[in-house]
C-alpha cells in the first residue's frame, strides 16, 4: 500500500484547521488502496490552533504535529515540513482552505500516470480582483525575467514524488523559494487548474512585508536580469548625460550672453540620477541579502515539539 503524506503549514488558523483535517480524512476514506499521514507544521501560533491539533492527534495516529519554537516565516516552515514526510508522494496543502483538498484525488491520479510533479494552478480567484491581477502581473514579470521556465499562478499547492523531495534536500537552501526550486528541477509536470475560493473564516496572516519579501526573493532567486538591467541603464544614462553636457557646453559657448545656466536643470539632473542610483543599490542589496543568508547556513526551523512521529 502506497503512503501519501499531506503537509499542512499553519499559523493562527483555529477556525479552519479542524475542517482541513476532516476534509483530508474523508478523501482518503474514499481513496482506497492508499495509506496516509497528515503532518501539520505550526509556526508558533498565538491562538488555539496547537491545542485543537493535539486533541485531534490523541484520537487519530495519522495526524502528526510539529510545533516550531518561533515563527520562522511563510517560506521556511512549509519547506521544512516537506522534508519530514515519509510518503511515496507528498502533497503540500495550506490550511486556509483556499486550496481545494478535493484536488488531492486528481493529483494522485496524475501521479499514478507517471508525473513526478503535479501542481495546482489557479485560473481565477473569488478573492479581491485587484490583488489577483497584481499577483498575475508579478508572475508574468518573473516568468519573463527568469532563466528557467516559471508557472504563472502557482503557489506551491501540489503533489511531489519522493524523488523530487530528495532532490530538494540536496539544494541545502536555508531560505528557499519553493516555487522557483520546483521549476528549476525540471521533470515533466502535470497542471491541474482550479478556481481559488474565497476565504470562509478568519483573515490571512500574511503581511504586506511577507508578500514583498516573497516577491523580491522570487526575482533574485530565479534571475540575474535585474542586475544586468542596472548595468545597462547605468551605461545608457552615462552616455546620455555626457552627450547632453557636450551639447549644453557648445550651446553656451556659441550663445554665451543669451543662455542662462540656471539651477533648475542641475537640480533635476541630480535628483533623477540619485533616485536611479538608490533604486539599483536596493536591487544589489537584495542579492547581497540572499548571499548573506546562504552563507550563514542556519537551520530552516527549530522545533519546539513533535507529536505522533
Amino acid at each position: 500500500m502506497k503512503l501519501i503524506s499531506i503537509v499542512t503549514p499553519c499559523f493562527n488558523e483555529e477556525q479552519n484547521i479542524r475542517e482541513v483535517y476532516e476534509q483530508v480524512k474523508d478523501i482518503f476514506v474514499s481513496l482506497r488502496g492508499y495509506a496516509y499521514e497528515h503532518i501539520f507544521i505550526d509556526n508558533a501560533s498565538e491562538d488555539k490552533t496547537v491545542s485543537i491539533l493535539k486533541d485531534i492527534a490523541k484520537v487519530d495516529n495519522n495526524v502528526k504535529i510539529i510545533v516550531n519554537a518561533r515563527n520562522f516565516g511563510v517560506l521556511r516552515s512549509p519547506y521544512y515540513g516537506l522534508f519530514q514526510a515519509r510518503g511515496d508522494a507528498v502533497v503540500l496543502l495550506f490550511s486556509d482552505l483556499q486550496d481545494p483538498p478535493c484536488l488531492i484525488k486528481d493529483f494522485v491520479k496524475k501521479w499514478e500516470e507517471g508525473f513526478k510533479i503535479v501542481i495546482g494552478v489557479k485560473t481565477k480567484s473569488e478573492e479581491n480582483p485587484l490583488m489577483f491581477s497584481v499577483r498575475k502581473f508579478y508572475y508574468y514579470l518573473v516568468k519573463k525575467m527568469s532563466e528557467t521556465e516559471q508557472v504563472v499562478n502557482f503557489l506551491g499547492f501540489g503533489l511531489y514524488d519522493k524523488q523530487i523531495i530528495n532532490i530538494l534536500k540536496q539544494f541545502n537552501d536555508p531560505y528557499p523559494y519553493f516555487r522557483g526550486s520546483i521549476t528549476e528541477i525540471g521533470f515533466e509536470r502535470a497542471l491541474i487548474e482550479y478556481v481559488q475560493p474565497k476565504r470562509k473564516r478568519g483573515r490571512s496572516t500574511a503581511s504586506l512585508y511577507d508578500l514583498y519579501n516573497t516577491a523580491m526573493l522570487g526575482f533574485v532567486s530565479s534571475s540575474m536580469v535585474p542586475l544586468r538591467i542596472a548595468t545597462f541603464i547605468g551605461f545608457v544614462a552615462a552616455i546620455t548625460s555626457f552627450l547632453i553636457a557636450v551639447v549644453y557646453f557648445i550651446y553656451k559657448i556659441i550663445y554665451f550672453t543669451e543662455v542662462q545656466m540656471g539651477i533648475a536643470p542641475l537640480a533635476i539632473g541630480i535628483f533623477f540620477f540619485a533616485s536611479v542610483q538608490l533604486f539599483f543599490i536596493g536591487i544589489i542589496g537584495e542579492y547581497i541579502g540572499v548571499i548573506c543568508t546562504q552563507v550563514k547556513k542556519r537551520p530552516l526551523v527549530i522545533e519546539k515539539e513533535r507529536i505522533n512521529f
